[in-house]
């Protein structure tokens, strides 16, 4: 096996050949790449590797694409592939594919081919690097038929190297369990899914179903099996499970994420904060070490507000701010939260107990995938989040008058739609004008709308979010005020409705210097950003420091949704981070 002593000490032409194999046909990846030695780490290699194909320009990276061979193509067919495109095609089992198969391979390629000028490419090993299979194959090549030229592109070169990742992983031996552990936990996680969803084989899970039970069941089982000397469901059906430290009245660390989900969601949202820990929980059992405090991780049972209005259930109940109205309220069958709650076996006269005493407690940290394109759009697979956004919420609307589209001259319309559209423009322009600031028409409607009635009334919504209050607000003012403009000019009149305001939750410094040390003692740069979405460290931050560690999604980050997915060498990067933050505290108390 191939080491990284061999590698920094090779002439260039020795490492390029050692390296050999790794992107197809492209030896000037590895000549370029052996500049930059020594290499610290074998994801250091991998990420010096994609920066030589991202400085090399759109030239170098179209040829690099059109290296690759096509998916079950010609050179298959003629055995003319690579070694490793050999392997990498046969354990997705393309050399079996049926005539039914080859035939919508061939035809999907060609029409590809002719649409954006190069082959497709996917990582056939996938993100457990043990193989796609057919299904999933043609799938994936029909759905990106119908991206953009210059996504598919960026798509194409980003499967590239995740080729080369696996690549890189057999020629070093390196097989990354504990992300592998993390990886399999959250596929028998996803086997759980809400009744009328698991039948389409959607993952949907809303607090209390018999779904949401057996997984906080199975988290529970696997706390046990970790080696936790805690573990416990709480009055709102928070999984709490507790490793303790040398001294069981130090300060512990407080660590967890969601385990609900969205409609029709992904297997990483929110529970790779709960598996991250306890895999390191399950190392330190092994080792038989104990830290001088106490980790406590929590699998919180809501965070979504999908069965009821009642975001941050989970989280809110350990900050003291479960609001007991919630109890009456009912979901769409017809249950309220109570009957709910006494049918799961929870005793809602202990929720206030379970309120959390911030002095014994250090502070809390959150991993979490990003569910954005950003750490995947750089190759970068580790963020440090700065602030979870502050987010502003309304719903409007615009009302003008209804009058027929034949007849109603333009300059004496009162068109409520195009006054609600000139509105989305304005707050996509304003936003845009201001560094990390985002605002978002999510809805748009005109009620009993008619092809030829000019729209007399137009609903619609607006989110606003920002790093700062501050600067959401002042985001937010202006977009009013534009509306009030508009609607002046028109002839109209609107009403305009506050539904949520959230404070921004800017990460502990001292808590977010941990996370970077933790990053770089990996042999990975830093990279900062915020959090767009809210997360249930925002809950905590009210009560005590806490800092977020972002992890890159796959499928250009998409998150919400089935396509959602990390790679096992990407958890692996989680686990390991965790477990150097976890050592910086040891060094810290002793």
């Amino acid at each position: 096996m191939l080491t990284l002593d061999q590698l920094n000490a090779a002439t260039a032409d020795e490492c390029v050949a050692l390296l050999d194999g790794t992107y197809e046909h492209s030896p000037w990846i590895a000549r370029a790449a052996a500049a930059h030695r020594p290499f610290a780490s074998l994801v250091h290699l991998k990420l010096a590797l994609a920066q030589v194909v991202r400085e090399a320009g759109q030239d170098a990276q179209l040829a690099l694409i059109r290296a690759h061979p096509e998916l079950a193509g010609k050179a298959m067919v003629s055995q003319t592939l690579t070694a490793e495109s050999t392997n990498e095609q046969g354990k997705a089992g393309l050399t079996d594919c049926t005539p039914e198969e080859f035939a919508r391979l061939q035809q999907l390629n060609a029409a590809y081919k002719a649409r954006f000028g190069f082959p497709f490419i996917l990582a056939v090993r996938g993100p457990r690097g043990v193989g796609l299979d057919r299904a999933e194959i043609i799938a994936t090549l029909a759905r990106r038929l119908d991206k953009h030229p210059d996504f598919e592109r960026a798509e194409c070169l980003r499967n590239i190297h995740r080729i080369a990742e696996i690549r890189l992983n057999d020629k070093f031996g390196h097989t990354p369990e504990a992300g592998n552990l993390v990886w399999d936990w959250a596929e028998r996680l996803a086997q759980h899914s809400d009744s009328g969803f698991a039948e389409r084989g959607e993952l949907t899970v809303t607090y209390l179903t018999d779904a949401h039970r057996a997984a906080a069941r199975d988290l529970q089982d696997w706390m046990g099996e970790c080696g936790f000397d805690e573990v416990r469901q709480d009055a709102v059906g928070n999984v709490v499970g507790v490793h303790h430290g040398h001294d069981h009245a130090a300060p512990r660390l407080l660590t967890g994420s969601h385990f609900d989900t969205v409609r029709n969601g992904g297997k990483y949202d929110g529970r790779l904060g709960i598996l991250v820990p306890m895999a390191c929980v399950r190392a330190l059992h092994r080792a038989g070490r104990r830290l001088p405090f106490g980790i406590e991780v929590v699998g919180f049972s809501e965070e979504e507000g999908q069965r009821y209005k009642a975001v941050f259930l989970g989280s809110g109940a350990l900050t003291g701010q479960f609001d007991m109205a919630w109890l009456d309220q009912q979901d769409a069958d017809g249950i309220s939260m109570r009957q709910a709650m006494a049918h799961a076996g929870l005793n809602v006269a202990d929720i206030a107990s379970i309120q959390r005493d911030p002095a014994r407690y250090r502070g809390f940290v959150e991993v979490h995938i990003e569910q954005g394109p950003v750490l995947n759009a750089l190759d970068m697979p580790l963020g440090i989040v700065t602030s979870i956004n502050g987010s502003v919420r309304y719903l409007g609307e615009v009302i003008g008058m209804a009058s027929h589209a034949g007849t109603t001259p333009m300059d004496q319309r009162r068109d409520a739609a195009t006054a609600v559209a000139e509105l989305a423009l304005f707050a996509e322009k304003r936003a845009a004008s201001t560094p990390q600031v985002v605002a978002t028409m999510g809805m748009l409607q005109v009620p009993n709308g008619s092809m030829n009635v000019v729209p007399g009334r137009c609903t619609f919504s607006m989110d606003v979010r920002a790093t700062t209050d501050a600067v959401r607000d002042a985001c937010a003012d202006d977009i009013r005020a534009e509306l009030a403009a508009i609607c002046a000019r028109r002839g109209l009149h609107f009403r305009l409705e506050e539904t949520l305001r959230a404070a921004a939750a800017p990460s502990d410094a001292a808590w977010q210097q941990r996370w970077e040390r933790a990053v770089q003692a990996l042999g990975l740069p830093l990279f900062h950003l915020p959090s767009g979405a809210g997360h249930d460290a925002m809950k905590l931050h009210e009560i005590m420091p806490q800092a977020m560690l972002f992890v890159r999604g796959l499928n250009a980050g998409i998150s919400h949704n089935p396509l959602e997915s990390i790679t096992n060498d990407d958890a692996e990067l989680c686990v390991r981070a965790f477990a150097n933050l976890l050592d910086q505290l040891d060094t810290e108390q002793k």
